[in-house]
């Protein structure tokens, strides 16, 4: 029990307790409605926490995330998110969770293996990422999403962050926090039709400080594993 304690460091507990503590507080002054929201939150960060510390549970969580936020998009005519995140980010959850679970540093499974991407596979990467982009921006149009540019430039940071993570490099936290400040002023535009979507705004700007930690501790980790 106290080495389950103590596996998390004072700064990773801090950093999860104020976020969750914003967005319950977030979700009680401009929500009170949708526990969907509150709920997706609450899983998104805590999936964050054990992702920095390279844990395959935050994959396991990640898969519950993306299930909760595609509905909660879906309410609101994402239909960029709604699809990103359940046919391409679950998905890639899915396969992140196995790579991370075939990958483990050491002689247990708490901790994945950090990667290093060469830079003919960054290429192949970006490439596939803007094939990908093109494909959804005529998707999306399709189905008339609202706030169409960035609902697509979500799809691409999301596709490469998906990737990277899969991939196990450290960069994927970097393109994820990136993802969050797209996902940010989604977020924003719709509170303008509903303030009660502010509550899934400060979600996603706990999630961009969550995500630079775990680029910082992914770093970290890949300087100690190669000394070791």
């Amino acid at each position: 029990m106290k080495n389950r304690i103590c596996y998390f460091t004072r700064t990773e507990k801090l950093l999860w307790s104020v976020s969750a503590a914003l967005i319950v507080s977030a979700f009680l002054i401009f929500d009170r409605v949708n526990l969907l929201t509150l709920a997706a939150s609450l899983v998104g960060v805590t999936s964050l926490i054990f992702c920095a510390k390279g844990n395959p549970i935050g994959q396991a969580l990640m898969i519950v995330f993306s299930v909760l936020y595609g509905i909660i998009s879906l309410t609101f005519s994402y239909y960029g998110e709604m699809i990103t995140y359940l046919g391409m980010t679950m998905p890639m959850a899915i396969m992140s969770l196995i790579s991370w679970l075939r990958n483990p540093y050491g002689s247990g499974k708490s901790e994945v293996r950090v990667n290093r991407i060469s830079r003919r596979e960054l290429v192949f990467a970006l490439l596939l990422t803007a094939v990908v982009t093109v494909i959804f921006y005529f998707i999306l149009k399709a189905f008339n999403t609202a706030n169409l540019i960035p609902s697509t430039i979500s799809v691409t940071t999301s596709f490469f962050a998906a990737y990277l993570t899969c991939r196990r490099s450290p960069w994927f936290a970097a393109a994820y926090a990136t993802n969050d400040l797209v996902l940010i002023v989604l977020w924003t535009l719709a509170a303008f039709s509903d303030v009660s979507y502010l509550s899934v705004t400060v979600c996603f700007a706990a999630f961009f400080v969550n995500d630079l930690y775990g680029f910082v501790n992914w770093r970290r980790m890949a300087r100690r594993q190669s000394a070791e």
